[in-house]
């Protein structure tokens, strides 16, 4: 009965948050399409603002059913292992335009190069993509954003802005963001993905400054895989730019 108690809980309190952030871009749509109707409105501009919203409560919601889809036990996430330097370079190539134009530079550093980490593809893809894009948000023009793989070990650094100690501790809540994330766009969803899938694949997560001093570095660390886990297939690469 302590354990349903507790989960209803949980579940309200959720449900009661999500309902909370989508009420934002929604109102936000509702205020374009009103200045839309009046005298001499730019509705390219205002057109392109609320595409920007939609987008916004789309991808809330694709992270919303993504949690829910671990939470249910749908996804099998430590099975088998994935090679990291193919999936870093494809997040590299998809990512390219933002992290140009946010003038974040993004470094591979897989050592060796043709390490695995003991998860899935699409859930290796999921914590370093939601990673990358944390950085490139908030790292800050000319940071250099490094994705990392040693052997049980997922390293994502960079050296720009970092967060203050007071931060660190909550980055992997539930829709927390901070007073600086608050201004730009996401879920607050994208580091309680990571906990949650490094916590189904049986590793851990932690959250402390960058190289040299400065930015963020997120570390997570995997048990060594089973003997028998295969690799799966990945394009080869044998070095990084």
């Amino acid at each position: 009965m302590e354990e349903a108690r507790t989960y209803e809980e949980l579940r309200v309190g959720f449900t009661a948050a999500v309902s909370h952030e989508l009420r934002t871009p929604l109102a936000r749509l509702l205020a374009l399409l009103d200045s839309a109707g009046l005298a001499g409105a730019d509705h390219e501009a205002l057109l392109a603002q609320a595409r920007e919203q939609v987008e916004q409560m789309s991808e809330l919601i694709d992270d919303v059913l993504f949690l829910s889809e671990l939470e249910s036990g749908r996804e099998v996430v430590a099975l088998g292992s994935t090679a990291a330097l193919p999936v870093f370079e494809e997040i590299r190539d998809r990512l390219a335009d933002s992290a140009e134009r946010a003038d974040v530079r993004i470094v591979l550093d897989a050592n060796p190069p043709d390490v695995v980490v003991p998860m899935r593809r699409r859930m290796l893809h999921v914590i370093v993509e939601n990673l990358a894009v944390n950085a490139i948000r908030y790292a800050g023009p000319g940071a250099t954003l490094t994705l990392g793989a040693r052997p049980n070990v997922l390293d994502v650094s960079d050296d720009g802005r970092g967060v203050s100690d007071e931060e660190l501790p909550r980055l992997f809540e539930r829709f927390y963001r901070s007073d600086r994330a608050r201004s730009s766009r996401g879920t607050g969803l994208g580091l309680a993905i990571v906990k949650h899938v490094v916590a189904s694949a049986g590793g851990e997560v932690h959250a402390d400054v960058g190289r040299a001093g400065r930015g963020l570095r997120i570390r997570c660390t995997f048990p060594a895989p089973a003997a028998a886990a295969r690799s799966e297939p990945g394009r080869s690469s044998s070095a990084t730019p």
